[in-house]
């Protein structure tokens, strides 16, 4: 990969890793520190990639396989932080939707992340988390039924 290539990966990618980190961390520093290693391994990978698809699906994959590594390394409950800067919302319900599920449980969180706002379909979330179609599916209700229940309470 040249410098060029890598710097647009970069420009390109880098947002999108920090939130799947931080979506799975809710701690600004790790996040970091996983995208740094994601964009590590991006830059030091010699395979040719299908497409940009293709290339955005590993980087995912990565990115998830990496905070969970930093999750077990850290063994701790990470507080909810402020909101990442990258984090802008037009309507306060979004922001606080956006809140409640960074307070889901990780399994959770990653699967609602990863579809409802980086747009996979259930197989693509199964396939990026080396989950189950059907797991992913039912994360995605219980998500839904954890969200109904504390956003009615706010």
């Amino acid at each position: 990969m040249t410098r060029d290539e890598f710097a647009l990966a970069v420009e390109r990618y880098a947002d999108m890793i920090f939130r799947v980190a931080y979506s799975a961390l809710r701690r600004r520093e790790d996040a970091e520190d996983v995208m740094q290693d994601v964009l590590l391994k991006l830059y030091r990978a010699d395979r040719p990639f299908d497409s940009e698809e293709h290339r955005k699906a590993w980087l995912i994959r990565v990115a998830v396989n990496e905070s969970r590594k930093a999750a077990r390394r850290y063994r701790r409950a990470a507080p909810l932080e402020e909101l990442p800067e990258t984090a802008a919302f037009d309507r306060s319900e979004d922001r606080e939707l956006f809140l409640a599920v960074m307070a889901l449980p990780e399994k959770y969180r990653t699967a609602v992340y990863l579809h409802y706002y980086e747009g996979y379909s259930v197989r693509e979330v199964a396939a990026l988390t080396g989950s189950r179609e059907s797991t992913v599916q039912t994360r995605l209700a219980r998500a839904r039924e954890l969200l109904r229940k504390a956003l009615e309470e706010v």
